[in-house]
């Protein structure tokens, strides 16, 4: 959670966050949504392609993705349907997309409202259980939004059919997009919810960590310093992650987003990422990655979150 100001604390905004994530969310949206206020949004402008990052609830991200050449855009996960038309119509752009990365509340809550405010909308998604889908998608299905060419990977293990989006431009030099909602956060990975630690190994390392290096990692929700505290645990003497957490307590403390991260970063100080680093499997005692993945999960579940 990126927040200016101390008007409550970080716990009490992580409860309120898995409340809305368990589904009770929508009795606690006025609260929610004042909160939201007070995290900043930003812009990431390529020659192809903006995305605007916007906070929605207590932690999570909802994304703007623009083609710059048609003025055509998707938006990624708008449980915040009234702030994700706000921002169309201040960029002047005609919305064709909804991009579902799966099911939960807090991802998928605002689809039905926001196809009645801008009717027609295709909603993409990987999960009958999403709202309003009018596309259903599995691994390397491909969609256009303008000139941006996107393809559906299929990331199960936090939810049996979650999906990230891979967004290209033809013919550039320019970094991709990744939209990994709940499966990769920066230095961090979902909750094996609906699947196993074999499955978030293949989804981390054989389907993520095979996109460029310099593809920019935009994920669900503002956890990265307490992801890096973990991280820092496990790899006390790794510097990348000291010096990732350094700056994201700096953004922090501003209000700004530590999001995107790049896929190349995330193998630096990403635990889960570096599940075949003998550093790694040494803090737990394994020497198999899939194990090494397992174990580290249920160590980050019962994790207490240091001050510092």
């Amino acid at each position: 959670m990126v927040l200016g100001c101390g008007l409550i604390g970080r716990r009490s905004l992580a409860v309120l966050g898995a409340c809305a994530r368990r589904s009770l969310g929508p009795a606690l949206l006025g609260f929610l949504f004042h909160h939201t206020d007070l995290r900043k949004s930003a812009v990431v402008e390529q020659a192809a392609m903006k995305v605007e990052l916007l906070p929605a609830l207590t932690d999570n991200y909802m994304y703007l993705l623009i083609d710059k050449d048609t003025k055509e855009a998707a938006i990624v996960d708008p449980v915040q349907p009234q702030k994700v038309m706000e921002t169309v119509k201040k960029h002047g752009v005609k919305l064709t997309t909804v991009l579902t990365t799966h099911h939960h509340w807090d991802h998928a809550g605002g689809n039905e409202k926001l196809v009645k405010l801008e009717p027609g909308l295709k909603v993409y998604g990987g999960d009958d259980r999403i709202g309003a889908l009018t596309n259903k998608v599995t691994h390397l299905s491909t969609l256009q939004v303008g000139s941006l060419n996107i393809k559906c990977l299929s990331t199960p293990c936090h939810t049996s059919g979650h999906i990230c989006y891979f967004v290209s431009k033809p013919g550039s030099s320019e970094p991709p997009a990744v939209f990994t909602g709940d499966t990769l956060f920066v230095a961090g990975c979902g909750k094996f919810y609906e699947g196993t630690a074999d499955e978030m190994y293949k989804a981390l390392i054989e389907v993520l960590g095979r996109l460029p290096p310099d593809t920019k990692v935009y994920c669900g929700h503002e956890y990265t310093i307490n992801n890096l505290k973990f991280a820092r645990h496990v790899e006390p003497h790794n510097a990348a992650i000291q010096e990732k957490l350094a700056w994201a307590k700096e953004k922090y403390g501003i209000g700004e987003p530590t999001v995107p991260s790049t896929i190349a970063e995330e193998f630096t100080y990403n635990p889960f990422m570096r599940a075949r680093e003998k550093s790694v499997q040494e803090h737990v005692g394994e020497t198999d990655p899939v194990t090494t993945m397992r174990a580290i999960r249920k160590e980050k579940d019962q994790f207490k979150v240091p001050r510092d």
